[in-house]
């Protein structure tokens, strides 16, 4: 099960592992509650009028289209999630859902393999307006789900679906003549026909991703005409600069994130080096200068917009939900590219302090939007403001089945498998295999950074165990020996079963401050212990205290305790601080004597589990005294 499997010709330097199941801890206790989260997914697909569409278009249902043309995603993504957990552990119901939708979508799609459920019942014209129809989009999502749907279950209903489709593009698309030469104006396609290339070895599908990432950035795939607006910005779709000419990302995020990714894809699979070197570029550049300290990104909401370098405000923080999936599905493909542990450190930063606060803990409500900072009487004014709290589903509801699909494909971006060893990339109670090497991991990460292999099976030659030390982690030990932070801890020898490697991270609570480009955070500083960053959340402080007023020491120390009766078990750090004395005005003079202050003890929380008690005041940067 692995959302990524290049094939044996790709040139890359690692490959997905044929086994990885998770045992107990943290993230099982997540993948619990994603499980339970996948019939509530189906009641709200159903609820919104998604799932009517494909049956209606299916003949099996008479009505009319709801929603916009980029629905079928959403059910897509679901059927992804559907696939992956089915695969994690089998399940009756959930192969039942997945034959059923193979059969209504193979009713719905067209005899030349179109498929968009909303633009057939609305008797359009296919591709009449593909900058903003999602068409190609959604065939990318129904690749991945179909793809997933064969590889956990051995079944083709839903790729034979998929692969028609794919033969359309293929015949529709294209440099050629014959061929129309318009682009989607938000990818995703490109990942999808890859995945279909990787599953059924069809070279069209993969010469069509490429053409697809070679096309973007000549005036193919934004709108024409003037338009003032973000619409008419071709940076808004990927398309002002070619691939191979870019130096960082812009624009739309996921839609840029997802581009990169995809261009990711084809440079693995037909070992461009050129491109590779080009998105890898980007990725660094995004990391530098528009990446939140959270690993989210996007800055604006105009535009659901990547800023200028260093333009990171807290408070005004777009950070997408869905944007974060896409950084990690991007990371992991640089990943599987190159074998360098900056790309498997990104993966950790984004899945716990990115993707899992678009969650809650126990039940199914999601942040679309993901700000580091909600205001004391922060008032929510569009339905996707996380002002809100977490919502139980969106109109355009993009990010809740992102987050079911991630969270359910998550065993495949624990580790990697080489003919020669095993490399564990993050960290998790969990049974691992690459061939005939397999271990078990005993953790108690990311509260803990004991971390404990013991060799199950091993075959009887030297093989390579490559442990991740985080960037973070200085004065790491490997079996009580020194080893580096940003790197892998790499132990070759014959191994037997039953022997033990132990590495042990160190976790003392960090402060972290912002470049001082970032003006919306001078004077502010962060808190991180292990892969967590911390914030403070109104219900933890002084009473009476506006959290606008709390200040922290940063000189004071730091102090972890552990609370298993507080938001299903967490780690809160507590600090000195200060509460300012209110003043009648928000400025003072240059040189003026600052407020007056009285010390406070500050308590931090994980930033992935605020709002779980309400949508009360949050902040991630904290100004010093």
């Amino acid at each position: 099960m692995t959302p990524v499997s290049p094939s044996p010709a790709a040139t890359v330097a690692l490959r997905p592992l044929d086994g990885a199941r998770l045992a107990d801890g943290f993230w099982a206790r997540r993948a619990v509650t994603n499980r339970a989260a996948i019939p509530v997914g189906y009641d709200r697909l159903a609820k919104v009028g998604s799932i009517a569409n494909l049956r209606i278009a299916a003949g099996s249902q008479a009505g009319e289209a709801a929603g916009q043309s980029f629905r079928d995603s959403d059910v897509y993504k679901w059927l992804e999630a559907v696939a992956w957990e089915h695969g994690r552990d089998p399940d009756p119901a959930l192969l039942a859902w997945l034959r059923e939708f193979g059969g209504t979508l193979a009713a719905a799609q067209r005899k030349d393999g179109y498929l968009n459920s909303a633009i057939q019942i609305c008797g359009e014209e296919p591709y009449a307006a593909l900058w903003m129809s999602h068409e190609h989009y959604c065939a990318g999502h129904l690749f991945q789900a179909a793809v997933a749907a064969a590889r956990a279950t051995g079944e083709t209903g839903l790729l034979e679906v998929a692969t028609r489709f794919g033969d359309h593009l293929a015949d529709t698309f294209g440099p050629g003549a014959d061929l129309r030469p318009e682009l989607d104006g938000h990818p995703v396609v490109e990942m999808g026909l890859v995945e279909l290339y990787r599953q059924t070895g069809e070279r069209r599908y993969l010469d069509l991703a490429r053409h697809f990432v070679d096309a973007r950035g000549h005036g193919w795939a934004a709108k024409s005409g003037f338009d003032p607006s973000h619409y008419g910005d071709p940076a808004h779709y990927s398309d002002r600069v070619p691939v191979r000419e870019a130096s960082t990302v812009e624009g739309h995020a996921v839609r840029a994130i997802y581009f990169a990714a995809g261009a990711t894809d084809v440079a693995i699979e037909t070992g461009d080096a050129e491109l590779l070197a080009a998105v890898r570029r980007q990725y660094d550049a995004m990391r530098r200068g528009k990446q939140h300290v959270t690993g989210a990104v996007g800055s604006r909401w105009d535009g659901e917009a990547f800023g200028e370098a260093y333009e990171l405000p807290p408070d005004r923080a777009y950070a997408e939900t869905c944007a974060a999936i896409g950084a990690m599905q991007w990371a992991w493909r640089l990943l599987l590219a190159t074998g360098e542990p900056q790309y498997a450190d990104q993966i950790e930063l984004l899945l716990y302090n990115a993707v899992l606060p678009g969650v809650s803990l126990t039940d199914a409500d999601y942040f679309y939007v993901n700000t580091l900072h909600r205001r004391t009487g922060a008032r929510g004014d569009l339905e996707r403001s996380p002002a809100h709290g977490r919502r139980p589903w969106f109109n355009c509801a993009c990010c809740p089945p992102n987050v079911m699909r991630t969270l359910a494909s998550l065993p495949a971006y624990l580790a990697t498998g080489t003919a020669d060893g095993l490399q564990v990339h993050q960290y998790a109670p969990a049974s691992l295999r690459a061939g005939e090497f397999a271990v078990d991991v005993d953790t108690a990460y990311p509260w803990d950074g004991q971390v404990t292999v013991t060799v199950r099976e091993a075959p009887p030659r030297e093989v390579e165990l490559a442990l991740r030390v985080p960037d973070w982690a200085q004065g790491s030990t490997l079996d009580g020996r020194p080893v580096p932070a940003g790197a892998y801890a790499r132990v070759r020898r014959v191994f037997r079963a039953g022997e033990q490697v132990s590495l042990d991270l160190p976790m003392p609570a960090r402060l972290l401050v912002a470049d001082d480009r970032v003006d919306a955070t001078r004077g502010c500083v962060a808190v991180a212990r292990g892969p967590l960053v911390y914030t403070i959340e109104q219900p933890d402080q002084p009473d009476g205290a506006v959290l606008e007023d709390l200040r922290i020491d940063p000189s004071a120390p730091l102090h972890p305790e552990h609370r298993s009766d507080l938001l299903d078990g967490v780690t809160v750090l507590h600090a000195e601080g200060a509460v300012l004395e209110p003043a009648g005005s928000p400025y003072r003079a240059y040189g003026a004597p600052a407020p007056r202050t009285r010390p406070a003890a500050l308590t931090l929380v994980p930033y992935y589990a605020w709002a779980n008690r309400g949508p009360h005041p949050m902040r991630v940067w904290i100004p010093t005294i």
